[in-house]
């Protein structure tokens, strides 16, 4: 962070919030000349402050709107185990979120379905036929409150 100036971050959080605006269109959100808003932009993609940019798509409308957090243990957690999870797990679409985590459990999926009996299968067929599984739970969402994609930049 302390490469950025408050001119860096200002484009970051324009960018959090529509990252479709052109160059000239940022460059007035933040009262700076499209060559130099241009360079900054370049370098912050170059840097990785930026990484990518996408769309974000509206899971209920393309019937994936089942969300359900599933907690993983392994049956042991060790190197060997993990890459051969971690290998297994990316290859899943409907895992649209994996992360190693502390206490009881080694893993927090996050997993887009259409329907609970869609669901079903998947935890039979995929996730549970995995090697190595200990066990596994399942946390349904009920109602999204919150989500957002940006992160928290300072003022």
């Amino acid at each position: 962070m302390d490469k950025l100036d408050k001119t860096d971050i200002e484009i970051l959080r324009t960018l959090q919030s529509n990252s479709r605006l052109t160059t000239k269109e940022l460059a007035a959100k933040v009262n700076l000349s499209s060559t130099p808003v241009f360079e900054r932009l370049k370098r912050l993609e170059a840097s990785g402050y930026i990484k990518r940019y996408v769309a974000v798509l509206d899971a209920q409308k393309l019937n994936q709107g089942f969300v359900v957090f599933c907690n993983v243990k392994l049956i042991k957690l060790n190197r060997d185990l993990a890459r051969d999870f971690i290998s297994n797990i990316l290859s899943i679409e409907e895992v649209t979120e994996c992360y190693n985590v502390s206490g009881a459990f080694d893993y927090l999926l996050k997993i887009h379905a259409p329907n609970m009996k869609y669901y079903r299968e998947f935890i039979m067929n995929v996730i549970g036929a995995m090697p190595n599984i200990a066990s596994i739970e399942s946390t349904f969402v009920m109602d999204e409150v919150k989500h957002s994609f940006a992160i928290p930049l300072p003022m």
